[in-house]
């Protein structure tokens, strides 16, 4: 399966992406962080609006992950002075377990390295097991908690997980 990592320019693009985190979250941190939170959160990060503004306003870039001119997920860095910041790291629930994901880390490790940058960290909410699991074996470190505060009685109670590049 080829995979092609597509940088977000258009309003077309943004649409999709938007709908794509839709399902992803709801489908996948409903049962970690509960309904209420998921929408908060889509509707505060995952807008058209929010997407737009992000990149334009905050230096973030965004990809698609695309197979067969289907998206089947999506990621989102922020460059920062020596490290990466891996800001959204999604596939679809139907395209997990097929290299997808493997292959994503692949095209951020090679973004970092082009931007040469020393590290990538990401954050990972506590009760998240899975993806916790799946970044060590990919590599990462829990360098330990980070809780944000993010409006509206929310917080994100994450680990913060680096890898070193």
């Amino acid at each position: 399966m080829k995979i092609e990592f597509i940088e977000v320019t258009t309003q077309e693009q943004i649409d999709t992406l938007e709908k794509l985190a839709c399902e992803i979250w709801t489908e996948h941190y409903t049962p970690i962080i509960g309904r209420e939170q998921v929408e908060y959160m889509l509707n505060k990060y995952q807008t058209k609006d929010a997407i737009f503004s992000q990149i334009k306003d905050e230096g973030y870039r965004y990809f698609l992950i695309q197979s067969e001119r289907q998206a089947k997920g999506y990621i989102a860095v922020l460059p920062k002075k020596e490290s990466l910041f891996l800001s959204k790291y999604y596939v679809h629930i139907s395209h997990r377990r097929k290299g997808i994901g493997r292959k994503a880390l692949e095209f951020i490790e090679q973004l970092a390295n082009d931007l040469k940058l020393k590290k990538i960290y990401l954050t990972v909410n506590k009760n998240n097991k899975t993806a916790i699991t799946v970044y060590e074996k990919m590599g990462f470190r829990n360098t330990g908690p980070i809780v944000t505060d993010i409006g509206n009685g929310f917080v994100m109670d994450d680990y913060k997980m680096e890898k070193d590049i």
